[in-house]
């Protein structure tokens, strides 16, 4: 594949096509075949003269996949015309071209924010062809003003800018004398030249002087140059400075760590330039994909007002615009929002709260109640209430005692019973917990439907309907952990929702912001928030806070989040994926070492085992799970297991032919990783 660049504009009429074809022109001097494309005309004869000049062969429908005849917006004429743009052609154009070219010069239409189609302007089209730009400015008055702020735009939308080329320069007045030396302090991209104006450009004559003033003036060399890898010093000072969590050092020191620079809807770019598909939606945070328009905007509007404000003591407007659409979602009977900053300041806030609950209602209610395989976060509160050794056994003399009662794990049931019977066997603990000892329990903390961080267990049906069933009979709060299930993960907004179980306390962080800022909430019932009400003297008040809860910035990210669900309807195109990634599985029950695949909605574990019949399980010192991701990334994709479980859990936005990516690239890295184990 050749280089490219994206010839874009202060405004229309700055002279792209000229400086598009002089410099394909000079490129061809210096022995380099250049390429031509235009996606979008709109009268004229542009493309024509383009191609006459440059000799381009290529099949004009690739060269310039739109033609309108009205002299608009791209938008605007095609609109008129009733024809309807397809981006694939475009994309399918480009991609093409690339190929058969050293070097593809690309023209836009306009400037940055000419539209194309509707909510989608040239800036767009840049940022999807992932082509670094050029900007042409005109060389008088106004180049300042409209130079700086179409970088200034570049930079915002996250597009790569080259440099500037100012085009027509005469010299005549004081604005174009100044203007170069000005533009130089202030760009924070090159000035790649000032272009002099040639007179009757395109004669024969007039080319030749433009091709030789573009030789004189321009700095050719800076424009084909390709930046140098930075990953070599990336990878010493990340060894020498960065401690990684739920990462052995050692390992780490020693191996080739993978360092992401960029990102793009499915995809993340290493520093080396290298793409691969998102396989784990960047620890389960990412929905609408990398680098959404919508939030970015969100964001970028929150950002020009005020980045964080506190909320002790003070309100912001983005916190009360989510929360209101936070509670509007929920399951029926949750009114109140709590922010804090992840997922295990949720649940610390939600077992705080529940602890403090009973003791203003005048009740000894002090316990908890946790599954066995159960894991909650990193914090000391969340750690007393999970059950994986693993993370929290050395931690234990820090922990509060609580109550374990068996995860319905029906691969692995200790009590050997069949599924789905197991599950609804595992709650006779529960029950004979609530029995004996309802009086002092606070409350039942679970992940519903699925468990996540513990292999991805996923429940037998009802069981969850049962939990909240048994809670109000015998007067026990019911706290739902939906940092990992909520947001879509399970197929619906919320996992609570496909049982019809509103919990007492629902805890939402990870994808709440979209996998954009850290941000998560504890939502309560009036119920539980009355009973902080109090006078001031009764210190009922929940002494208990973030310096970044409620912050502005990751509000603004979640509610742009919760906008795109309604209006890109995610839910409801994420029932064919979900049936797609269903059947697409059912494959790998044949490989030799699948003991167990757990599915629900988007979330995946498969339990890797030894020996299929038994059931034994790999050494821990084995490493087959890390050892498949790193196979992953040799086929474009990046995994991360749960000891032996491979973890798929994709952005929601995943189209099925990135979805078939993802798990063809899972089969091929199970498959040979663990013919040789």
């Amino acid at each position: 594949m050749g280089k490219s660049i994206f010839i874009t504009a202060t405004d229309t009429g700055v002279g792209k096509t000229i400086i598009s074809c002089a410099i394909g022109l000079a490129l061809k001097k210096k022995g380099i075949d250049a390429g031509y494309m235009k996606p979008f005309q709109c009268s004229g004869n542009d493309t024509d003269f383009a191609v006459k000049v440059l000799g381009i062969k290529d099949d004009k429908k690739l060269v310039n996949p739109y033609y309108a005849k009205a002299p608009l917006a791209p938008y605007v004429a095609f609109k008129r015309a009733k024809a309807k743009i397809d981006l694939e052609k475009i994309f399918f154009a480009y991609n093409e071209l690339k190929k058969r070219h050293e070097f593809l010069i690309v023209e836009g239409a306009g400037g940055l924010l000419v539209p194309l189609m509707e909510s989608y302007v040239v800036a767009d089209l840049i940022r999807d062809l992932d082509i670094p730009a050029l900007i042409v400015a005109r060389a008088g008055l106004g180049t300042l003003n409209h130079t700086l702020l179409t970088q200034r735009y570049a930079f915002d939308y996250g597009l790569k800018v080259k440099g500037v080329i100012i085009n027509g320069y005469t010299g005549k007045d004081i604005a174009e004398k100044t203007n170069p030396d000005i533009l130089k302090e202030f760009l924070e991209v090159p000035l790649l030249g000032v272009l002099p104006y040639v007179k009757d450009v395109q004669s024969k004559k007039g080319l030749r002087t433009l091709v030789k003033k573009v030789e004189e003036n321009i700095d050719l060399d800076a424009l084909l140059q390709e930046e140098k890898s930075p990953t070599k010093k990336l990878v010493v000072e990340d060894k020498k400075y960065v401690w990684h969590p739920f990462t052995q050092m050692k390992d780490w020191l020693e191996g080739e760590p993978l360092i992401i620079e960029e990102a793009k809807g499915s995809y993340l770019k290493d520093s080396d330039g290298r793409w691969y598909l998102d396989g784990v939606s960047s620890l389960w945070v990412n929905v609408h994909g990398h680098r959404k328009k919508e939030i970015d905007i969100s964001v970028a509007r929150q950002l020009s007002k005020v980045a964080h404000s506190t909320l002790l003591g003070l309100g912001n407007i983005p916190s009360i615009e989510l929360a209101r659409e936070i509670i509007k979602i929920a399951p029926k009977g949750l009114a109140k929002v709590f922010y804090s900053d992840n997922g295990s300041t949720a649940v610390e806030i939600a077992l705080k709260m529940a602890y403090q609950y009973w003791q203003h209602r005048n009740t000894a209610k002090t316990k908890f109640i946790h599954l066995e395989n159960a894991y909650h976060g990193d914090t000391v509160g969340s750690v007393s209430v999970g059950g994986i050794d693993l993370f929290h056994k050395a931690y234990k003399g820090l922990l509060f005692d609580s109550y374990a009662i068996d995860s319905p794990y029906c691969y692995r049931c200790p009590k050997k019973k069949i599924y789905p019977l197991c599950g609804r066997e595992c709650l006779g603990g529960l029950k004979e917990i609530l029995e004996c000892d309802h009086s002092s329990i606070a409350a039942l903390i679970v992940e519903p439907l699925v468990q996540a961080a513990s292999g991805m267990l996923v429940w037998p049906d009802g069981i969850y309907k049962e939990m909240s069933e048994l809670c109000k009979k015998y007067n026990v709060l019911l706290i739902a952990d939906e940092v990992a299930v909520g947001m879509g993960r399970t197929g619906s907004m919320f996992a609570s929702d496909l049982e019809g179980v509103t919990p007492d306390i629902l805890c939402v962080a990870k994808g709440i912001t979209g996998g954009y800022l850290p941000l998560a909430a504890t939502l309560t019932t009036q119920n539980i928030f009355d009973g902080f009400l109090g006078e001031y003297k009764g210190q009922k008040t929940f002494f208990h806070g973030h310096t970044y809860t409620g912050n502005p910035l990751a509000c603004a990210a979640a509610r742009a989040n919760l906008e795109l669900f309604k209006k890109e309807k995610t839910l409801e195109k994420l029932k064919p994926k979900i049936q797609f990634l269903k059947k697409g599985l059912e494959g790998f029950m044949e490989l030799k070492h699948v003991g167990d695949i757990r599915q629900k909605g988007f979330m995946v574990g498969i339990e890797l085992v030894k020996d299929k019949r038994t059931k034994e399980q790999y050494g821990w010192e084995e490493k087959v799970g890390i050892r498949v991701c790193q196979k992953a990334r040799e086929y474009g994709v990046i995994l991360r297991p749960l000891g032996n479980v491979i973890v798929l859990m994709p952005p929601l936005s995943i189209s099925q032919e990135e979805l078939k990516q993802l798990l063809d690239a899972a089969y091929k890295a199970i498959r040979t990783v663990t013919s040789y184990s």
